[in-house]
């Protein structure tokens, strides 16, 4: 079974974890936590949460998953906490800095299967949605991209465990909260499970066309299939497409790279290489020729800017997401004929983020490990 520690002592994890010792400097604002500092806080959370019905009832490692998670959950407020002019104390964006922080602390410091850390980087991302979300614009559509990445029933028992492990003055309030939102994902059958919708299709255009019905099944489909390929340097991308899809058109901008002599570290270069890989691309969707495109797209932004671009086309996009251990990384890295410098692995992996379920039509995860 996964652990992150063995020894659950207070004094222990300050010992052992750099980023546990930094919550005693972090204050919060006594209107929402008058307990104390983070730590005080997380410590009563910890408290909470194993004291909670629904966690004993859970196998050990959920509770263990659970456990860290609380851990972890508002790790970042020691980076996002400010003082404003009249001296409250707020800590916004905690949750997407800390889910992050937790992701690249369980990939390269504490390797943790990686299942078990998306779905500790899900409750940690997530943790506040139960308090918030029926004030959303649309929480439905949150609702339902949320339980994409995280189990809702977990996320509740996570969320009570925050509330209780605090004092503050409308505990009530935020308690009775929860309850909704659980009573709101029953509603929309999201409760410990994704919400369930007649195919991929179907989801996808609900969650990417404001004023869709949730049930709203498109006439409409793909006219062709894009195989996005993401992960590290070094991961096992090209074996996998090797594997997979040897008989399938592949756009590679390693080897656009190559065939020109441009440097990975060449800004200006990879520009050109990836206007050259894009305009492949449209001949091949013109032509409504499957393809797969091989490249790390390991942010968020670079893989929306693609997938934005293969819609024009009525394209179904397929993201594969491949993962091997950091130590392997490193290792296979060295290993390829095209080397990528240190300081830009370093980088790359410091801003990865797993492509979530709800970015593409169908997102595949085949992690080495």
């Amino acid at each position: 079974m996964w652990t992150l520690t063995d020894n659950k002592d207070w004094a222990a994890l300050e010992a052992q974890f750099s980023w546990v010792n930094d919550m005693q400097h972090v204050p919060q604002d006594p209107v929402h936590h008058a307990e104390g500092n983070v730590a005080i806080h997380t410590r009563m959370v910890l408290e909470a949460l194993q004291q909670q019905e629904a966690w004993q009832t859970l196998s050990p490692q959920e509770q263990e998953i659970l456990w860290a998670s609380a851990l972890l959950h508002d790790v970042e407020k020691r980076s996002t906490t400010e003082t404003g002019p009249d001296g409250s104390i707020s800590a916004h964006g905690h949750a997407r800095k800390g889910a992050a922080t937790a992701r690249q602390l369980l990939y390269r410091e504490h390797p943790t299967p990686f299942a078990i850390r998306e779905m500790i980087y899900g409750l940690v991302r997530h943790h506040s949605l139960p308090l918030w979300l029926l004030e959303r614009r649309d929480p439905l559509k949150e609702l339902v991209s949320a339980s994409l990445e995280v189990n809702t029933q977990w996320l509740a028992l996570l969320a009570r465990a925050d509330v209780i492990g605090r004092i503050c003055h409308d505990k009530a309030d935020l308690l009775y909260r929860i309850d909704c939102f659980e009573e709101f994902c029953k509603e929309h059958d999201s409760w410990g499970t994704e919400r369930p919708f007649a195919g991929n299709y179907a989801r996808f255009h609900y969650l990417h066309h404001p004023n869709t019905h949730v049930d709203y099944v498109p006439y409409e489909q793909p006219v062709i299939e894009v195989v996005l390929m993401s992960g590290l340097p070094g991961a096992g991308k090209d074996t996998f497409v090797k594997k997979h899809y040897h008989d399938w058109p592949v756009i590679s901008l390693d080897d656009i790279r190559e065939s020109q002599g441009i440097h990975t570290a060449d800004k200006s270069g990879n520009g050109q290489v990836v206007q050259a890989a894009k305009e492949k691309a449209r001949e091949y969707l013109r032509r409504q020729q499957r393809f797969v495109w091989n490249a790390t797209n390991t942010t968020r932004q670079m893989r929306a800017q693609l997938i934005s671009l293969f819609l024009q086309y009525k394209a179904a996009v397929k993201i594969i997401y491949v993962e091997a251990p950091y130590k392997q990384l490193l290792a296979q890295n060295k290993s390829r004929e095209a080397v990528v410098p240190a300081n830009i692995m370093d980088k790359l992996a410091r801003k990865l983020e797993v492509p979530a379920r709800w970015e593409a039509h169908e997102v595949i995860y085949h992690p080495f490990y």
